[in-house]
């Protein structure tokens, strides 16, 4: 068998359905419906059902799809060994990164990063702490950018600390959350982001917010809070624009300004490759020009 058949092997067993799995391979249904029909009369056994539901894995079918991720998986590492010899900078640079920083921070440095090494490829995996963690567990990732301050016995380096701000059209101080009406825009988070918040909010007010509006993105948060329906807890990283009539205010505790930090983490094997030593330095230049080194 031929990688890109270990491959599709891979995308059905993720995605359980022949016309997503169809459509995530740039193929039609029929020509992946024969594609399979050869794998399986290859290996003389049936990898999957088909239901009314989806794609239902084999017993036989889970062993040859966990064989065939071995497969990529080593070849991957080969390719990256390889590469590594030569004097360009070659391989995928693979980063699994916390939502909020994928979209408002780190575009600028992959942009830098992929105009100053055009010949190397750039895999991006977006979502929640947990997420990040279990794509470095799993060797799906090179590095991981992450929020809050994980616990973690690999290469750990601290990227920025953004402070935490009241974003409202109306609200012009902390003290005029104790008496509003006006709805908190939460968004949802598996991090310590929303129990921080929640600790702040009752030792300043003793009490729950009146009435609380959740949505499940933080831009969905950020532009209804801009819009006047509410009023939301952001961080600065989402604030990097100039707003009329947006009032902005310092979130503090203590007497000390509240902040989210961001690290960056890995295994220190990953850190060899060409691609990771290629990205780390341009990823330090910008941190030097933004004032976090």
């Amino acid at each position: 068998m031929s990688t890109s058949e270990f491959y599709i092997l891979t995308v059905l067993a993720k995605e359980k359905n022949m016309r997503k799995a169809a459509e995530r391979l740039f193929v039609s249904q029929p020509a992946l419906s024969q594609r399979l029909q050869t794998i399986e009369k290859a290996w003389n056994t049936k990898i999957f059902h088909r239901t009314q539901k989806g794609l239902l894995i084999t017993p036989a079918g889970e062993k040859i799809v966990e064989f065939a991720k071995d497969v990529i998986q080593k070849e991957a590492k080969v390719k990256e060994e390889i590469y590594s010899l030569e004097e360009h900078v070659y391989g995928t640079l693979k980063i699994a990164v916390a939502t909020i920083v994928g979209q408002y921070w780190l575009p600028k440095v992959l942009k830098r990063f992929i105009q100053t090494y055009p010949h190397a490829k750039v895999s991006l995996i977006t979502g929640w702490s947990s997420d990040i963690l279990q794509s470095l567990y799993q060797d799906e990732a090179h590095i991981g950018i992450i929020r809050g301050n994980p616990e973690w016995k690999g290469v750990k380096q601290h990227l920025l600390s953004d402070k935490l701000f009241l974003v409202d059209t109306e609200i012009e101080k902390i003290e005029d959350l104790r008496n509003t009406d006006r709805p908190f825009i939460q968004f949802k988070s598996d991090s310590t982001y929303y129990q921080e918040i929640q600790v702040w909010w009752h030792r300043k007010f003793q009490t729950a917010p009146k009435r609380t509006i959740v949505v499940d993105q933080i831009e969905t948060c950020k532009q209804m809070a801009l819009n006047g329906v509410g009023y939301a807890i952001l961080p600065s990283i989402t604030l990097q624009e100039e707003y009329d009539q947006i009032n902005i205010i310092p979130l503090s505790d203590w007497k000390e300004e509240m902040h989210r930090d961001t690290w960056l983490i890995g295994y220190e094997s990953s850190f060899q490759l060409k691609q990771v030593e290629a990205f780390m330095e341009i990823l330090d230049k910008v941190l030097e020009e933004q004032g976090h080194s």
